[in-house]
């Protein structure tokens, strides 16, 4: 097994909010930032972490124009009162998206259910946090979002024109498994924060997953150019439910985004956002007299029963990772992770950990 270094999230955090703090964020974009690269890093999310997240600013962010540090949210006027559509003038994505998973939450106890558009965003990382923390409220979430870049080659193509466009689901099942039931995918076989953390620890790639310069498949990371939608037909599907989604709302052609400015574009990923209070859907004719959160559990039961109770569930896997982290008492790192962070202080101007005074986790 992998060994990974126990990191006290207090001081995860300082670090990062620092580093966010140094390229212009205000105090509550780098709070918002922090945030979701330790809740990644406690699921056991190695692709959306802290690295990811300052790479993708150096990369295409407040350096470049893509994100606006401290950019202030636009609320567009609509006629429908459960439903709202933000311009986020390229505030930092996480910032906007949890803004906009609370709005959500507070337009379903109202209405039932709420929905937020937003266009003109940068990239808001993990998905799955989001909805994860609104199912752990005891609501049912969906979001997804155009990728900052078109890295993924769509069906029976060879020039990549989608994003690695993700999907999550959070549905509120604590009761009846311990933890919320969640579902958070990319679109491609591997997401490229995968490919970027197989290059940075050595590993390879699946089959199947990525293409090099010259549209050949390679499973070495270092060589990797273009991704490949999964599931084929199934996969590539998704991803454009992505795209049509952004094209709805506002975001312009997917292969300029994040790129070299083009008069009269905008070039920033889009945002989708549902939360639906369980209690708007239930019919109230549960049989054999149970109530709605009963039935869930006897549907669970169900399906994971007749033999099948050693299947894996969706948000298992993170749940036991943030056991894990709770049992270790922070945040888990493997060594490469460590030293890339490291040069997150540095930039930040922060101290450095040293790798062996840190305990190792069980």
């Amino acid at each position: 097994m992998e060994i990974f270094r126990v990191v006290p999230e207090d001081e995860h955090n300082i670090v990062v909010e620092a580093a966010f703090r140094k390229r212009g964020f205000d105090d509550a974009e780098a709070r918002a930032a922090s945030r979701m690269a330790a809740a990644a890093t406690r699921h056991g999310n190695r692709t959306h972490n802290a690295i990811k997240a300052l790479h993708l600013d150096h990369l295409f962010g407040s350096g470049n124009g893509g994100c606006v540090p401290g950019a202030r949210i636009e609320r567009i006027a609509t006629p429908f009162k459960a439903v709202e559509v933000w311009d986020a003038h390229k505030k930092l994505g996480q910032a906007t998206a949890l803004d906009a998973i609370e709005r959500a939450i507070r337009l379903a106890d109202e209405f039932g259910a709420g929905t937020i558009a937003v266009d003109n965003a940068f990239h808001y990382l993990w998905g799955g946090g989001y909805v994860l923390e609104a199912a752990k409220r005891g609501y049912i979430a969906y979001t997804c979002c155009t990728a900052a870049l078109t890295e993924v080659v769509p069906l029976g193509g060879k020039f990549p024109t989608l994003g690695t466009n993700p999907h999550s689901w959070g549905l509120p099942t604590t009761e009846a498994l311990g933890y919320p039931l969640v579902i958070d995918w990319a679109t491609s076989v591997v997401a490229m924060g995968r490919v970027q953390q197989l290059a940075r620890e050595g590993g390879a790639l699946p089959p199947n997953a990525a293409v090099d310069a010259d549209g050949n498949p390679t499973t070495d990371p270092l060589k990797a150019v273009s991704l490949l939608p999964f599931g084929a037909h199934k996969g590539y599907g998704l991803s454009l439910i992505n795209e049509l989604y952004a094209a709805f709302i506002g975001g312009s052609t997917p292969t300029l985004r994040c790129r070299a400015p083009v008069e009269n574009e905008k070039q920033t990923p889009a945002f989708y956002f549902q939360v639906i209070h369980p209690e708007s859907l239930a019919a109230g004719r549960f049989a054999a007299g149970r109530t709605q959160k009963e039935n869930v559990k006897a549907v669970l039961a169900d399906i994971f029963g007749h033999g099948n109770e050693g299947c894996t569930l969706p948000g298992q896997i993170e749940a036991r990772a943030a056991a894990r982290s709770e049992k270790n008492g922070g945040l888990l790192f493997s060594e490469a992770e460590i030293a890339a962070l490291n040069e997150i202080a540095a930039e930040a101007g922060q101290g450095q950990w040293k790798t062996e005074t840190l305990r190792i986790a069980e």
